[in-house]
C-alpha cells in the first residue's frame, strides 16, 4: 500500500502499535544492567567478561538483516511481521526467565546467546512494522511515541533491581547463585515482553499488498536472502566517502562504550560499596545502582533530544557529535577520581549527553550523503558499525584487562572514556557534505532508529 494511502491512525492505535517496544527494551535493558553482575555471581574472572558478552553484537550483525530481509519477503495469514516479533518475544521470555536461575556459567552464557538472537528477531521486523502502517503525515507523533516507549522500558529495567532491594527482597544469596531480587526482576521482564508484544500482536492490524502473487514475483526476482547480500555487497562498494569516514568515529565509540555495561556496577561495587567480589557485603547494592546509573544516563538523554535540532542548527553535526562525546569522555574518566556513588551518577549525566548524540547524530549525517533509494541497506551497514567494533572489543579486552588495566572495572571505564575523546576528534576528519539543515522530524526519526540499531 502506497505511503499516501495508508489511513490515518488514533493516537492509541499508534501507542498500541508501539507497546511492544517497551517490553523489547525492557529486555534489552535487564541485560545490559545485570548480566556481569549476573556472570560474577557464578563464577567469572572480570577479564574474561567481555567475551561472554559476545553474543550481542554477533547476532546483531547476523539476525538483523536475515530477518529483516525475510519478514520483508513475508506475507502469512498472521501478517509480515507479527509472527517475527512474537516468536522472538516468546523466545526471549524463556531465556530472561531460566537466565537468573542458572546453575553454572556456560548455562547463562548460552541462555544470554539465545536471548540476545531472539531479541533481534523481534526488534527488526518492529522496526518495519512501523513503517509499513504510518502515513506521511503521522510519522512524527509516530517516533515520538517509539521513543517514549524506548526510554521508558529502559528506565523501568534499569530501576527495577533497586526497587526490589528498598521492598526487602534477598539481596544476598549463598555462593555461585543469584540472589531473589535480581530472579524476581527478571520475572517482572518476561511479564512485561509478553503482555506488551501480545497487545500489539493482538491490536494491531497489518496491510496486506494489493496484489499478493506480484509481491511475492517481485520477491523472487530480488532473489531473496541472497539478492540481500548481493545488495550490500554493491553497496559497500559504492558507499559515499563521508560515510566510510564515519567509521572511525564509530569504531572508536563503539570499542569504549560496551565497556560501561560490562564494568559500570562492577566499578560502583568495588569503589563505591568496599565490595570487590559476588561474595563481599554491599556487592548487590553496588551492582544494583550500576542500574541506576543508567536509568540516569538514559533520562539524561530523552531530556537532551528535545533541545538536539537547535544545538545542530547553531553548532551543525560534526561539531555538536564531537562535543557531546568529549562531554561523554570526560564523564567516563572522572570516574577515576571518586569513591562517591553519587558522584558518579554525576559522571553518568556526562555520559547521557553522549548517548544522546550517539543514537542520532551518525543517523543524520549518513542520511545526509547516501542516496534516499538505499537508504535501509546503508542502516544496515551503519548497524554494522556498531557490531564489529564491538566485537573486536570482545576479543581483545580479555587480553588487557590485568596487565594494562590492572584488573580494576574503574580503568575499563576511564578506557571508555579516552575511546571516546578519540571518537570527539575524528568527526573532523569527516568532510563538510555532512553538514545539511535537518529539521526536529529528521533528528527525531534519527533518534529513534539509532536508539533501536543500538541496542545488540
Amino acid at each position: 500500500m502506497n505511503t499516501q494511502q495508508k489511513p490515518r491512525l488514533s493516537f492509541w492505535q499508534i501507542w498500541n502499535m508501539s507497546f511492544g517496544f517497551l517490553g523489547i527494551q525492557y529486555g534489552f535493558g535487564l541485560q545490559q544492567a545485570n548480566m556481569s553482575p549476573i556472570f560474577r555471581y557464578l563464577g567469572a574472572d572480570e577479564a574474561n567478561l567481555p567475551i561472554l558478552w559476545l553474543a550481542g553484537p554477533i547476532t546483531g550483525l547476523l539476525v538483523q538483516p536475515l530477518i529483516g530481509a525475510i519478514s520483508d519477503g513475508t506475507w502469512t495469514r498472521f501478517g509480515r511481521r507479527r509472527p517475527f516479533f512474537v516468536i522472538g518475544a516468546i523466545v526471549g521470555s524463556v531465556a530472561v526467565l531460566a537466565m537468573p536461575y542458572s546453575p553454572v556459567l556456560w548455562v547463562a552464557a548460552g541462555l544470554m546467546w539465545i536471548l540476545d538472537a531472539a531479541m533481534n528477531t523481534a526488534m527488526e521486523p518492529y522496526r518495519a512494522l512501523i513503517g509499513d502502517n504510518l502515513p506521511k503525515d503521522q510519522r512524527t507523533l509516530g517516533f515520538s511515541v517509539q521513543s517514549f516507549m524506548i526510554g521508558a522500558g529502559q528506565v523501568l529495567a534499569n530501576v527495577m533491581p533497586s526497587v526490589l532491594a528498598f521492598a526487602g527482597i534477598a539481596t544476598v544469596a549463598v555462593s555461585n547463585t543469584v540472589p531473589d531480587f535480581v530472579k524476581y526482576s527478571f520475572v517482572i521482564g518476561v511479564a512485561a515482553m509478553l503482555i506488551t508484544v501480545i497487545w500489539t500482536a493482538s491490536t494491531t492490524d497489518e496491510y496486506p499488498p494489493e496484489n499478493l502473487e506480484e509481491f511475492r514475483k517481485e520477491q523472487a526476482e530480488k532473489g531473496g536472502v541472497l539478492g540481500g547480500f548481493k545488495e550490500i555487497f554493491v553497496a559497500v562498494k559504492e558507499m559515499p566517502k563521508p560515510m566510510r569516514q564515519l567509521w572511525w568515529v564509530k569504531f572508536f565509540t563503539w570499542y569504549g562504550l560496551p565497556l560501561m555495561w560490562q564494568y559500570l556496577s562492577l566499578s560502583i561495587a568495588r569503589h563505591c560499596y568496599n565490595a570487590p567480589t559476588a561474595e563481599s557485603p554491599g556487592f548487590a547494592e553496588g551492582t544494583a545502582m550500576g542500574g541506576i546509573g543508567l536509568m540516569v544516563m538514559n533520562i539524561t538523554t530523552v531530556a537532551l533530544s528535545f533541545f538536539f535540532p537547535l544545538i545542530v542548527r547553531v553548532t551543525g553535526t560534526r561539531m555538536t557529535h564531537a562535543i557531546c562525546l568529549t562531554i561523554g569522555g570526560i564523564g567516563f574518566i572522572s570516574m577515576l577520581f571518586t569513591t562517591s556513588v553519587y558522584l558518579v551518577l554525576g559522571g553518568m549525566v556526562l555520559v547521557g549527553i553522549a548517548w544522546a548524540s550517539i543514537i542520532t547524530m551518525p543517523f543524520v549525517m549518513t542520511t545526509s550523503v547516501v542516496p534516499a533509494s538505499r537508504i535501509g541497506v546503508y542502516m544496515g551497514l551503519l548497524n554494522a558499525f556498531i557490531c564489529i567494533p564491538q566485537i573486536i572489543n570482545n576479543l581483545t579486552i580479555g587480553l588487557i584487562y590485568k596487565p594494562i588495566l590492572g584488573d580494576d572495572p574503574r580503568n575499563a571505564l576511564v578506557l571508555a572514556g579516552i575511546c571516546l575523546v578519540l571518537a570527539a576528534g575524528c568527526n573532523f576528519l569527516i568532510s563538510k557534505e555532512v553538514e545539511t539543515t535537518t529539521d526536529s522530524e529528521d533528528i527525531l526519526a534519527a533518534e529513534v532508529t539509532g536508539a533501536k540499531l543500538a541496542e545488540v
